[in-house]
């Protein structure tokens, strides 16, 4: 496979070097010998770096075909006789040979295409600096020093309240860096495109902005949604985007599922075993499980289960996956009310979160409440009647800080940064969120411009490149190395206190409060330090 893949490369070279200088005389920008060596070397690193990843993908799809001969070698060995076994046997061997020895060309061949990107866009920077200009393909204007990234965000579906106060502080902060000079004079113009939470709309959108149009973009400084982002996550690569996630699923730390995705945070497994963790200590060790199916809801129900399992706690009733969007909640609320839970984990949406909570009370339910952070909003404080269940029943699990909670650069930075650019806005905790999306994106640009390199696969290398730091909003997070080493397993838990809620203020207003009463955070548990990092929940 080496040798096809050279003399691909090769071919490739020749035809990107013919674009690059034309048919007859250099092109003027690469008219001396040393920049059109570059120019040679970079369309040679851009082949290489195409054809390994055509390799690892073969070796990809290699790797998927010896899984199943295995799993039905191993079917095959579980039903044959005691005459049958020696036969069965060797043939469960030999495909667990095949397995492993196909499992080891992809670890290589994704190796060897990682190694051909970072020659690509280490090619890519020399040529600009030969060129003296900076490298740049789709997503970036030179003229005007524009950099656009994508906003691939829920502007009208099931998590629109909470996403569209993410978004539009978001696009405050780049407001702000663009009004004190950009990103080293480079301005940035963020592309927003409405996913509703529907994943077909969501890579629609992707196509979009993945493209070389007018809404073509260098990377995504939004991603909203679990399935919505995992939908991408292939053509990610394919592309050599970099993508921010709205989304806490486990599985992005995994190089194999999220090898182009930035997750931020702590994931919602983490989160769910300190959850879990703090509420047998508090309320008793019988507990109900009810999440949303996919990669968020199931993400935080195997936590739960992991923590279960660790301290010994009961399951009382095991909803994980039962509560279906837009579907019939009463199933689900029997079964609660019937179980005797001391408490109940969920994950969910706000809305979810409400007629779960309101249906059980009025069938006789008096256990308390807990979750992943995106099944509770503050607006739910609004609702007369279910405030003062809230009030009595509710534990509140987060990833940040909350708003004013500490005088730091961050916090202090972002709070001056609303109240210039967004002075009505409603108060929320959120913001904290948009602004740590837009430290990320902001220092990947940053170091890309530093480096001479904003094509995609140059941004995308800058990503891996740094540590972002987060100013105290968040810990500081890198994603290289071993993902062991860099998943974030602090949470904060916080008592829903109606006493503190401070509804229809600005972010302008002093002493503005969601409700929150911090209970305890940075906050880890023993089975969260322990845990051994794999993605918790795989589609």
């Amino acid at each position: 496979m080496k040798p096809m893949r050279w003399m691909l490369a090769v071919l490739c070279a020749v035809a990107l070097v013919a674009a690059a200088c034309g048919d007859d005389e250099p092109d003027t920008s690469v008219a001396d010998a040393a920049a059109a060596a570059e120019v040679e070397r970079a369309a040679a690193a851009e082949a290489e770096r195409a054809a390994a990843q055509a390799e690892a993908e073969a070796a990809q799809a290699a790797a998927e075909e010896a899984a199943t001969k295995l799993a039905e070698a191993e079917a095959s060995a579980a039903e044959a006789s005691a005459e049958q076994q020696a036969e069965a046997q060797a043939a469960l061997d030999a495909a667990q040979a095949e397995a492993e020895a196909a499992q080891a060309a992809l670890d290589a061949a994704r190796a060897e295409a990682d190694a051909a990107a970072e020659e690509a866009a280490a090619a890519q920077e020399a040529l600009a600096a030969a060129e003296g200009a900076i490298a740049h393909d789709f997503g970036v204007d030179i003229e005007s020093k524009t950099i656009r990234v994508g906003l691939n965000t829920d502007l009208t579906g099931i998590f629109a309240p909470l996403i569209t106060k993410i978004t539009d502080g978001h696009l405050a902060y780049w407001e702000r860096v663009n009004d004190t000079g950009g990103i080293q004079g480079w301005a940035v113009e963020p592309v927003v495109l409405d996913n509703g939470y529907d994943v077909p709309k969501h890579l629609e959108n992707y196509e979009a902005m993945a493209g070389d149009g007018d809404q073509s973009v260098v990377m995504f400084s939004m991603s909203v949604g679990s399935p919505h982002t995992a939908a991408t996550a292939e053509s990610l690569i394919e592309d050599n985007l970099a993508a921010i996630p709205i989304s806490w699923y486990s599985g992005w730390a995994d190089p194999q599922i999220g090898k182009n995705v930035f997750e931020v945070g702590t994931n919602y497994c983490l989160e769910a075993m300190n959850g879990v963790t703090y509420m047998a200590e508090t309320y008793g060790p019988d507990f109900a499980i009810a999440s949303f199916p996919g990669d968020y809801g199931e993400d935080g129900a195997e936590g739960a289960k992991i923590a279960a399992e660790a301290l010994g706690l009961n399951i009382v009733y095991d909803g994980q996956a039962q509560v279906i969007p837009g579907a019939d909640l009463t199933p689900v609320i029997t079964r609660i009310v019937e179980s005797g839970a001391d408490w109940v984990w969920l994950a969910t949406s706000p809305s979810t979160t409400a007629n779960l909570m309101g249906g059980a009370a009025q069938a006789g339910f008096t256990g308390q409440w807990a979750g992943n952070a995106p099944s509770w909003n503050p607006a739910l404080l609004s609702i007369g009647g279910f405030a003062e269940l809230a009030d009595a029943v509710y534990t509140h699990s987060t990833y940040v800080v909350l708003w004013d909670a500490e005088d730091s650069e961050g916090m202090q930075d972002m709070i001056a940064g609303m109240r210039e650019y967004r002075p009505d806005a409603s108060f929320d905790d959120v913001y904290i969120v948009s602004w740590i999306l837009g430290y990320i994106a902001h220092q990947v640009l940053d170091q890309a411009i530093s480096n001479g390199n904003l094509t995609r696969a140059g941004v995308l290398a800058a990503a891996n490149q740094i540590t972002a730091d987060l100013k105290d909003l968040s810990p500081d997070q890198s994603w290289r190395g071993n993902p062991n080493n860099n998943v974030v397993r602090e949470t904060y838990l916080y008592d829903v206190d109606l006493s503190r809620y401070t509804p229809g203020v600005t972010v302008s207003e002093e002493g503005s409060n969601n409700g929150f009463t911090l209970i305890k955070g940075p906050y880890a548990s023993e089975t969260a330090l322990n845990w051994e990092y794999e993605p918790c929940f795989r589609p």
